[in-house]
């Protein structure tokens, strides 16, 4: 019987954050994971840009975050000899003139602090781009090599025993007061869920509002694109190095198409023909499914009736940028420290369990 103070569920980039800051903090970590190499962690680009949306919004705690990711990431790449974090400017690209008058009026109260490095309406024609109304400059952004990373990490877990590639079997899993038993062979003071996209049918969350969202990338070679920035336009331009770029991401609602689709393909070749003149050729696309809460802020907290079990999970599409920050709070809150941001705290949706609780008892 293996015994351990944690054990995880899940280790895209919610479950391997968590785990690694407890380890860290020599705390005893078990994690549990079925590899899916088209899970969302795996497909996503490993985006981090702090000024998204049609709205050009500030992300909250964009500042806390982003510092500690980057540090975060640098950690790794000198635990691992190896490059995860490209700091990179994202030049978002304007659309029309409405854009362009969106900016200059938020611009006036400089809401973006200092991650705004240039507003260029009227740019010198740069090779490969096309920038009729031209961009802002965003800066301390980039993308992690998102895949590397968790790949890194895997193969050490699997070398020093905290990582088991098995997929988890929620009937197998006895919860007590003091801790949890699963199956025969291991036993934890506390489970903590970072499941993504499964949570929805998980027995012990599956209350919250938790919403898949499908999307699909591609992977294309464009030889005359630029690789010294990242692009954004209706969809990100992310280099990968040798001329390689990866574009995304569509979203999808229910019901989801069970495999890559044309209309996907169209859409987002469409999109990055709208941000080059230069040709491209599609040498991959990928599908996953990505975890999404209706107010775009992550889901972590402990269930409201069984204090043993926890959640870390909705990360959305700034999972590389939230995860690393959020591990260290929830660790504090987990080693009873800290309290938990109410910004993310599940608490704030009680009245859905209160309502699964009514909805049971009626139906039994």
């Amino acid at each position: 019987m293996t015994s351990v103070e944690y054990l995880i569920i899940g280790h895209g980039i919610a479950g391997a954050t968590l785990s690694y800051e407890l380890r860290r903090r020599g705390h005893p970590v078990l994690v549990l994971d079925t590899y899916q190499p088209d899970s969302a962690s795996n497909v996503a680009a490993g985006l981090m840009n702090p000024v998204a949306g049609q709205r050009f919004a500030l992300t909250w705690r964009a500042d806390e975050l982003l510092t500690a990711a980057a540090a975060f990431y640098r950690a790794l790449e000198r635990q691992f000899g190896q490059q995860f974090f490209f700091e990179v400017p994202i030049l978002k690209l304007l659309a029309s003139v409405a854009e362009q008058n969106t900016i200059l009026a938020r611009s006036a109260d400089n809401p973006w602090q200092d991650f705004v490095a240039d507003i260029n309406l009227s740019p010198a024609p740069q090779a490969g781009l096309r920038q009729e109304f031209g961009g802002i400059t965003i800066r301390r952004g980039g993308y992690v090599a998102l895949r590397e990373l968790l790949a890194a990490l895997a193969t050490e877990g699997l070398q020093n025993g905290w990582l088991r590639r098995e997929t988890f079997d929620p009937h197998r899993l006895v919860v007590h007061d003091s801790g949890v038993v699963y199956g025969e062979s291991v036993q934890a003071q506390h489970i903590i869920f970072c499941e993504g996209s499964a949570a929805t049918q998980n027995p012990y969350f599956n209350w919250l509002p938790l919403r898949p969202n499908q999307g699909e990338v591609l992977d294309v070679e464009c030889p005359g694109l630029s690789e010294a920035q990242v692009l954004n336009r209706g969809a990100y331009v992310v280099p990968l190095g040798q001329q390689r770029f990866r574009v995304g991401a569509t979203y999808r609602r229910p019901p989801f198409a069970e495999t890559i689709t044309a209309e996907a393909r169209q859409e987002l070749s469409h999109k990055l023909g709208a941000m080059t003149d230069q040709p491209f050729s599609v040498t991959g696309q990928r599908m996953g499914l990505r975890p999404t809460v209706p107010d775009r802020k992550p889901l972590v907290g402990t269930h409201p009736a069984r204090p043993v079990v926890s959640i870390c999970n909705g990360f959305g599409s700034k999972g590389v940028m939230i995860a690393p920050r959020l591990a260290a709070h929830f660790a504090d809150v987990l080693e009873g420290t800290a309290e938990l941001w109410p910004e993310v705290n599940i608490e704030r949706y009680s009245a859905l369990y209160l309502a699964s609780l009514s909805e049971a008892g009626f139906s039994s």
